[in-house]
């Protein structure tokens, strides 16, 4: 899949931006702030409805504007669009349709985005992680935002009954605990699947990755760490069942702290190289080498599943790595993959990528 054009009304600093892509690759040229980020960004949420930056539509808006328009035309003449209303919330578009589900804007294009800030996702936060499998999930499976989205109100919800339980309520409160657990437990399993499974899909393309960046020096192994005991083999019904016991079962301590400790929102990844844990004792070039892995493993299970390479967008990465990893990122990318990358000299490249690449330089836009 192709991205052919690109249009920007009252995005981020863009009053308006249109640029025509006439080339496989396209190099954006420019210093820090003038919007480099920005316009590969824009591509990431018209091909996921989601951005690394941002999801707040006041983000993502001119300063003085009420709304923000984003549109792409690709193959097959196809036309994307995306609405973005400070008050309210956001519509979605296909040939000038209005979506009666957002999600449905998912799937004509799709891209794997990498920036500088990924180079946290293997020693920042478990929630970089999470939020990393669920856009590879999401990507694959439209519907999993529904799950996220249900499963984020279920907690919420949950959090203001035990705030709300008074003495008087107490002998309603675990008719509705019961409510909630079942409601809970069957959305958990249904995220723990998917991400676990998205893992073991993963793993061995990213495992051949590593090998291949470390010059075979390195073995990469990925474990999924649930937040929830996953008891016996897969199935709905026996984790189902099992999670709602676990929920049962710690309800006194919930009860004092009022956080739940059950459930896909304390679920983490751990990366081990050479059976070491990357977080805690892997090097600098370790940890940034298994996020080109991870990409570059997205990459090809997208094209595997779906039979066309998604978009790649590399934001200011080249500058975070070192010339040997530049040069094996640049030959790994080639030429099977529509790329936008972004960086501050024209300098960073090679004249072969240069010579094959349209340039944007974002400086002399005004």
């Amino acid at each position: 899949m192709q991205l052919h054009q690109l249009e920007l009304n009252n995005f981020r600093n863009y009053r308006r931006f249109q640029f025509e892509l006439t080339a496989n690759r396209l190099i954006v040229i420019g210093q820090n702030g003038v919007g480099k980020s920005n316009l590969l960004e824009s591509v990431e949420l018209l091909s996921s409805l989601r951005s690394h930056r941002s999801n707040r539509n006041q983000d993502l808006i001119f300063w003085d504007e009420d709304k923000a328009f984003l549109t792409a035309l690709i193959d097959d003449d196809q036309k994307l669009s995306l609405e973005l209303n400070r008050k309210g919330g956001r519509k979605a578009y296909k040939n000038d349709k209005l979506l009666s589900r957002q999600i449905d804007l998912i799937g004509p294009m799709r891209s794997v985005g990498f920036s500088a800030l990924d180079l946290d996702l293997i020693r920042g936060e478990p929630s970089l992680r999470r939020n990393w499998l669920d856009r590879i999930v999401q990507q694959l499976e439209p519907i999993y935002s529904d799950l996220i989205s249900r499963f984020s109100r279920l907690l919420r919800q949950r959090s203001q009954l035990w705030r709300n339980f008074t003495i008087e309520s107490n002998n309603d409160k675990n008719i509705l605990l019961d409510s909630f657990d079942m409601q809970m437990a069957l959305v958990s399993t249904r995220i723990h699947r998917r991400r676990r499974r998205i893992l073991n899909r993963l793993l061995p393309i990213a495992a051949c990755w590593q090998q291949h960046l470390s010059n075979s020096k390195e073995k990469l192994n990925i474990t999924y760490l649930p937040g929830s005991k996953l008891e016996g083999e897969e199935s709905e019904k026996i984790w189902r069942e099992s999670i709602e016991r676990q929920l049962f079962e710690m309800r006194t301590e919930e009860e004092m702290t009022g956080n739940c400790r059950v459930g896909p929102h304390r679920d983490d990844v751990q990366f081990l190289v050479n059976g070491v844990d990357a977080r805690r004792f892997g090097s600098a070039g370790q940890q940034r080498t298994i996020v080109l892995s991870l990409k570059l493993a997205e990459l090809e299970l997208i094209k595997t599943l779906y039979g066309q390479s998604p978009i790649l967008l590399l934001d200011d990465v080249l500058a975070e790595l070192d010339p040997k990893r530049q040069l094996l990122l640049l030959d790994a990318v080639g030429q099977k993959h529509q790329c936008l990358i972004s960086a501050t000299h024209v300098e960073s490249f090679e004249g072969e990528w240069v010579r094959n690449s349209q340039l944007i330089e974002l400086d002399s836009i005004g």
